[in-house]
């Protein structure tokens, strides 16, 4: 009775967790457009800089890293934005358009650090009232139970073959 109880604690919590999924998947891309947006200026404007002094942006960043220490590391600052630039505009341009579930499948493009610790610290955990917060939450309740009653039937099998042993030299 007691390991039932705790494999229903354990899927009411995994419920609970996945459930928020949804809602904070969403604040994460929208944070994610925000920093892509904020990043599309810096970097435009380091363009418009490369092409006054009649250079694409690479050379431009080049040749700034050999005019000394200082220009060293502004070129490594402008090196870092535009390849920060880049992936985060990967991942936005493959998250778009995407629903819950298919940003779940996703995932691997919801991995900035950064980004996802912004959205946290804002994010406040709900109870989903839609369709995908109602299967992501039916979908935790099913891991957490499964998850616990694995773990118990493991404890258990353990515990019995570690008792059979005392057992049989009695």
């Amino acid at each position: 009775m007691i390991l039932r109880s705790l494999a229903l604690a354990g899927g009411l919590t995994g419920a609970a967790g996945l459930s928020q999924f949804p809602e904070f998947s969403q604040q994460y891309m929208q944070r994610l457009g925000g920093a892509v947006d904020e990043l599309r200026i810096i970097t435009d404007q380091y363009d418009r800089d490369a092409q006054s002094a009649g250079l694409e942006l690479p050379d431009y960043i080049q040749a700034l890293s050999e005019e000394g220490d200082l220009s060293k590391t502004q070129a490594g600052n402008m090196q870092a934005h535009v390849n920060r630039y880049q992936t985060l505009s990967t991942a936005l341009t493959s998250l778009q358009g995407a629903g819950p579930f298919m940003r779940a499948r996703l995932g691997a493009h919801m991995a900035d650090q950064g980004v996802a610790a912004r959205a946290y610290e804002d994010f406040k955990p709900a109870i989903p009232v839609t369709f995908e917060g109602a299967v992501f939450a039916g979908t935790g309740f099913l891991g957490g139970w499964l998850g616990m009653s694995a773990l118990f039937a493991l404890m258990q099998a353990l515990w019995n073959s570690v008792t059979g042993v005392f057992r049989r030299r009695a």
